[in-house]
């Protein structure tokens, strides 16, 4: 088991985490515009990239989303930090 550490909460169980996003990643706009190929690539495809990676997480428990660097291989999270506009 890891542990995570959420940073509204602290330490908690891996299980209380859901991965949410890679982080960065551009939504399609203008909606109307959007073919069905385009929103499939954005909701589905990820880069999965080996080593650092940012990603959005949600600690489950209290509902928070939050910035998550971690290394993709080894699992070890260097950073964890309140998404903008949001105070830890």
């Amino acid at each position: 088991m890891q542990i995570f550490t959420c940073p509204f909460c602290g330490p908690r169980d891996e299980t209380e985490f859901h991965f949410a996003a890679e982080a960065g990643k551009k939504r399609p706009i203008p909606a109307e515009t959007v073919t069905d190929d385009e929103w499939a690539e954005y909701l589905y495809m990820n880069s999965a990239s080996r080593g650092k990676a940012q990603e959005v997480w949600l600690h489950v428990t209290c509902g928070e989303f939050f910035l998550m660097t971690r290394d993709t291989v080894t699992r070890d999270v260097t950073a964890v930090t309140s998404l903008p506009g949001r105070n830890a």
